[in-house]
């Protein structure tokens, strides 16, 4: 049975113990959401390939195949996808994880746990998501005859960075929509407007040759624009990994993930007053 000791002074030197004493209820949220995810569905898991899958061929037809974009000296579904796959990765964590605290209101105001478990749980649910829709990329591979090369091997840090990326903004904005409820509508917006700004369809590259280092430095200031060009880097083989606009849009991550952090421990104690 887990022991919750109350002392005056060690709140917060107790709260990080707690995480890890509460692994069981993290795994068993994570599973939950898991199942919830795809109960009544037609078709279930098949829709973390569908979903992304649409949106390489949409990519590739508009910007491949009508526009002509450069695509790095690989095919351009192949780009596409290295970058669709962490978007939609970053996308779904940060979405699910801002509503965390609100679905679980219940559970909130009536036992005591870190909450902090419930974002990171519901972003678990997303990298399960991930992992099963690195089969199109996998397939994509093999239709065009591409080996991977030992830079597949970092893949894991850049989907931990993912990880990270999406963990700071998700604390932020789930803390703020316990309070402000009209957050709800603002992370749609945020999500859909940042598939735009976000080097998903085409290749840093050409910012790069049209604005300089200073253009590529800009448009890192989007923490998800590291976590594609590392993708890119580790899966395509051929591109170029421009050092300073990944270290700036990493710095950027951690910060928000700091601020995450700060944030929604600060606000923690209103959680089952408010919500």
């Amino acid at each position: 049975m887990t022991k919750i000791i109350i002392e005056a002074g060690r709140t917060e030197a107790h709260y990080w113990r707690d995480l890890w004493r509460f692994r069981e209820l993290f795994g068993f949220l994570a599973w939950r959401d898991i199942l919830v995810r795809y109960k009544q569905t037609s078709i279930g898991v098949a829709w973390a390939v569908i979903r992304p899958l649409l949106t390489i061929f949409i990519g590739a037809g508009i910007f491949g195949g009508l526009a002509k974009m450069p695509s790095d000296g690989v095919p351009y579904a192949v780009m596409v996808c290295a970058g669709t796959l962490p978007w939609y990765f970053f996308a779904s964590a940060l979405s699910e994880s801002s509503a965390s605290l609100v679905g679980n209101s219940n559970l909130i105001s009536k036992i005591y746990f870190p909450r902090l478990i419930l974002p990171a749980s519901a972003v678990v649910v997303a990298f399960v998501d991930f992992a099963i829709s690195l089969v199109i990329l996998g397939v994509l591979m093999v239709w065009y005859g591409m080996m991977p090369t030992w830079r597949l091997l970092m893949l894991p840090v850049f989907i931990l960075l993912g990880f990270l990326s999406a963990m700071g903004p998700g604390l932020l904005f789930t803390a703020l929509n316990v309070k402000y409820r009209d957050f709800r509508y603002i992370i749609p917006f945020v999500v859909q407007f940042g598939l735009f700004v976000s080097p998903v369809f085409y290749s840093t590259s050409v910012i790069q040759e049209r604005y300089g280092d200073l253009g590529h430095l800009i448009v890192a200031i989007n923490p998800i624009v590291g976590i594609i060009d590392g993708f890119r880097w580790a899966i395509c083989g051929t591109t170029t990994l421009h050092w300073e606009s990944f270290l700036l849009s990493t710095t950027l991550s951690i910060l928000f993930l700091i601020l995450g952090v700060w944030y929604f421990r600060k606000t923690e104690k209103t959680f089952a007053d408010v919500i």
